[in-house]
C-alpha cells in the first residue's frame, strides 16, 4: 500500500474552551464579550474544508493518542502539569501570560501532546510519508513551568524529546515559522547541540524581549539556535529569500535525521494577530521546501505541528496548501481571497534582516 501523509486530529480540539474576548484579552472592563483570537473555530474550519472538498480522503487520518505524564515530564516541571489538572478540575483558570485552562483542558492538553507524538510514531515507523497534527491547544510558546500565549504543554518539543529517546535521534531540525518567537521551544533546547531551532518571526511583536537575532544558544547549544527577525510587511517572497539564503545552508550543513515543523498560519495576509503578507501559496512554497530539505536529508521523515492562525477564515485556506505540499496531491479548491492579489517586491529591509542573521550566524555556519 503506497504511503501518504498523514493528519492527525480529534474532535476534543475543538473543545478546549478559552472564552470570550477581544482578540488575546478576556472581556471585561472596558472589552465588550466577543470571541477569542484562539477560538475552536480557528481549526475546525480546517477540518470542515478538508471534509468539504473530500480531500481529507487523499490522507490517511490517524487517531491521536494521550500524552502519558511522564512523557510531558520530559519537558515540563511536575507542579505545573498538577496545577493545569488543578485548574482544569475546578473550572479553568490562567496558566500564564494568554495561557487560558478552560474545563477539560488538561485532558486535551495530554491529547493534543500526544497527538504530536503520533505523529512521531507514525513517521519513524514509516507508516506514512509525513504528518501533519492538527493539534490544539498549541504549544511553542509554553516554557517548562509557565503557560503562555495560548499555550499549555509544548507539543512540537515533547515530540522533539520523545523521538531522542524512543529512536535514538541525534539531529532534529525544528522550523517555526509561525509569526510570533517560540520562546518555549528555544528555552526546551537552548543547551542542547541535538536540536538545531530555527525561529523564523516578524520582530518586536510576542513575546517581548525574546527572538532577538543576537541570541544562539547556550553552552553546549551555542551556534545551534536561529533566530530570524523579520520587519513587518514581510510577504512571500521575503520568506522565500530567508529560507534559501539562511535555512537551507544551515540545514545542510546540520544534516538532520528528522525535520519537524511549528506550522503557525499567522503570517498570513489576514490575520489578526501578525502584520505580515503571507498568502496561501506562500506557505505552500514553504511547505515544498521543507519537504525537499527532509527528502534530501531525512528519508522525507517530517512532522509537522499546528501552532497559531486566527484568521477562521483564511487559516483554512493556507493549511490545506501546507497539505498539498506535503502530500504530493491537489484539493482542487481554488483560494477566493488570491482573486487580484500581486506579490510585492523584496525590499531592502528584509534583505537587511537576512544579512544580520548571516552576519551573526557566520560564527557557526558557513552562509
Amino acid at each position: 500500500m503506497e504511503k501518504s501523509t498523514g493528519v492527525i486530529w480529534d474532535e476534543s480540539y475543538f473543545w478546549h474552551q478559552t472564552g470570550n474576548g477581544a482578540l488575546n484579552i478576556d472581556s471585561g472592563g472596558w472589552i465588550q464579550a466577543d470571541t477569542h483570537a484562539e477560538n475552536p473555530e480557528t481549526k475546525r474550519r480546517v477540518k470542515n474544508l478538508l471534509d468539504r472538498s473530500k480531500f481529507m480522503k487523499e490522507l490517511q487520518q490517524i487517531e491521536p493518542r494521550e500524552a502519558l505524564p511522564e512523557e510531558v515530564e520530559m519537558n515540563h516541571g511536575r507542579d505545573y502539569i498538577k496545577k493545569i489538572k488543578r485548574l482544569s478540575d475546578s473550572g479553568g483558570g490562567d496558566a500564564g501570560e494568554h495561557a487560558i485552562v478552560g474545563p477539560d483542558s488538561y485532558e486535551i492538553a495530554l491529547l493534543s501532546a500526544g497527538g504530536a507524538i503520533t505523529a512521531i510514531d507514525a513517521v519513524m515507523q514509516e507508516k506514512v510519508n509525513n504528518a501533519y497534527a492538527l493539534t490544539r491547544p498549541p504549544g511553542h510558546h509554553a516554557e517548562q513551568d509557565e503557560g503562555m500565549g495560548f499555550c499549555l504543554f509544548n507539543n512540537i518539543a515533547i515530540a522533539a524529546k520523545y523521538a531522542k529517546e524512543k529512536y535514538g535521534l541525534k539531529r532534529i531540525v525544528i522550523i517555526d515559522w509561525d509569526v510570533h518567537h517560540g520562546n518555549g521551544t528555544e528555552s526546551a533546547f537552548r543547551n542542547d547541540p541535538d536540536v538545531l531551532f530555527i525561529s523564523v518571526h516578524q520582530e518586536n511583536i510576542f513575546p517581548k524581549r525574546r527572538g532577538q537575532m543576537s541570541y544562539t544558544g547556550e553552552g553546549d547549544g551555542e551556534g545551534f539556535n536561529v533566530n530570524i527577525e523579520l520587519p513587518a510587511g514581510t510577504g512571500n517572497e521575503g520568506y522565500f529569500y530567508t529560507f534559501d539564503q539562511v535555512i537551507e545552508p544551515i540545514i545542510d550543513q546540520f544534516e538532520p535525521e528528522l525535520i519537524m515543523v511549528s506550522a503557525g498560519q499567522d503570517p498570513s495576509r489576514f490575520d489578526p494577530l501578525g502584520r505580515m503578507l503571507m498568502t496561501s501559496d506562500g506557505f505552500y512554497q514553504l511547505a515544498m521546501k521543507v519537504k525537499a530539505l527532509a527528502e534530501k536529508h531525512c528519508e522525507g521523515r517530517l512532522v509537522a505541528c499546528h501552532e497559531g492562525g486566527y484568521s477562521t477564515a483564511y487559516v483554512p485556506f493556507c493549511t490545506i496548501r501546507i497539505l498539498e505540499a506535503l502530500s504530493g496531491k491537489q484539493s482542487g479548491v481554488d483560494d477566493p481571497f488570491d482573486q487580484g492579489y500581486h506579490e510585492g517586491p523584496l525590499y531592502q529591509n528584509q534583505i537587511d534582516a537576512v544579512e544580520k542573521v548571516k552576519e551573526i550566524q557566520g560564527k557557526y555556519w558557513r552562509l
